[in-house]
């Protein structure tokens, strides 16, 4: 692992959503979460209090499921756990333009990569569906910019920016349909992604499951490294 002590990156959720991603957020005191339409991450304060906690509950309402993602603080003990995942979180070390297949081209010019606008939505879902990369809403794409890949006019393979804490650009949901696996799609879509989030001040990272050693190979290939361990969590609201 690398050191990076940016605290942004200990909360990604809760500083886009504070800064960035505020005409997408809804809040209630210092408990926000997005539109549900866009993406299903929630988030408290640094350390939060039951006054959090509780306006949490009252945003999302009874029964309703709080997707924590990698924030560390225990909810109440009557928020029924959901889920729990253990995963990394992934940086560009900084320096130069990265050198990534994809990346000095960016979308168009012969690399087969797109920029994926409204119109092509159902495509995205139906992608996210045969390939289950992450949470995926029908307004997601309203995060930031996402690129494609399309095989005879059908798309087979797509990344984008979600998460976009002061500084950073999180690129996710990386996905290729099984039928076209094994062309370095992936490898071309995270480059034009990260060599965009370069090229404009920031730096690209990503968030992965332990148990997905596929891509977590893939990305340090490409040069990403290992900042920190987090586990992901869910739970349901009382």
């Amino acid at each position: 692992m690398i050191n990076d002590d940016d605290p942004a990156l200990d909360d990604p959720v809760g500083r886009s959503l504070g800064g960035r991603h505020a005409h997408l957020a809804r809040g209630i005191g210092r408990a926000l979460a997005y539109d549900p339409e866009v993406a299903t991450f929630c988030s408290v304060s640094a350390r939060p209090g039951p006054e959090d906690w509780a306006g949490l509950a009252r945003l999302l309402g009874p029964g309703a499921f709080a997707d924590m993602f990698s924030c560390p603080a225990d909810p109440p003990p009557d928020w029924e756990p959901v889920f729990s995942l253990a995963g990394r979180q992934l940086i560009w070390p900084g320096g130069a333009r990265p050198d990534l297949p994809g990346s000095g081209s960016g979308s168009g010019s012969g690399t087969g990569v797109v920029e994926l606008g409204a119109e092509s939505v159902p495509e995205m879902l139906d992608l996210v569906a045969r390939t289950a990369p992450g949470p995926f809403r029908p307004r997601t794409r309203e995060l930031g910019t996402y690129l494609g890949v399309r095989t005879g006019g059908a798309l087979v393979a797509m990344a984008g920016e979600r998460l976009r804490p002061p500084g950073w650009t999180e690129i996710s949901a990386v996905c290729t349909a099984p039928e076209a696996r094994g062309r370095g799609h992936a490898a071309r879509l995270v480059g034009a992604l990260a060599a965009r989030i370069v090229a404009r001040g920031e730096r690209p990272f990503l968030h992965v499951a332990e148990t997905n050693t596929t891509a977590i190979a893939l990305y340090e290939r490409l040069g990403f490294k290992t900042r920190a361990q987090v586990t992901f969590r869910g739970f349901r609201t009382p």
